[in-house]
């Protein structure tokens, strides 16, 4: 299954917004991280709030990430098997696929479950006291971006064979 050739205008389109997203959050991510060890260093004051925007950013980065290289074949494979019986690899490629889509599919399903009971609950966060719901929510909607592209490459793939 070659995910990487993505041919339509909006899979174009979202790969160059997963790109700005990406970039987005690791520079943010680095400016707070070098501003709170400048003050550190020159104040001996922390700014312990910015723990929770920095890990918001990482899921952010590592989900974006995720669908990203799913669409583009750059996630990480095991391929010791598939090396050694070349006729299985398409086989082993579509299950590895649809063990993908139940994993983030199971997290965009249980993740809305958090963020609503956050909402529903009216959980705040514990440093900067914003409800919490504004950064779980994030997790449902960038596994759902991950399972959009496995299912994109899905089909490409089984068109493919067509």
């Amino acid at each position: 299954m070659a995910h990487g050739d993505e041919g339509t205008r909006g899979e174009r389109a979202l790969s160059a917004f997963e790109r700005l997203l990406m970039a987005a959050s690791m520079g943010l991510l680095c400016l707070i991280t070098m501003a709170n060890v400048l003050v550190r260093y020159f104040t001996d004051i922390s700014f312990a709030f910015t723990e929770e925007v920095s890990i918001f950013l990482m899921v952010v980065m590592t989900l974006v990430g995720a669908s990203h290289a799913f669409a583009k074949n750059h996630h990480i494979a095991i391929t010791f098997f598939v090396d050694r019986k070349p006729r299985l690899r398409r086989a082993a490629l579509r299950l590895a696929t649809l063990c993908s889509l139940a994993m983030f599919g199971l997290l965009a399903v249980l993740g809305t479950r958090m963020a609503w009971d956050d909402y529903r609950f009216e959980v705040t966060t514990p440093s900067l006291g914003v409800p919490q719901w504004w950064y779980t929510a994030w997790l449902p909607a960038l596994s759902a971006l991950v399972v959009v592209r496995l299912l994109l490459a899905l089909a490409r793939d089984l068109r493919r064979d067509a």
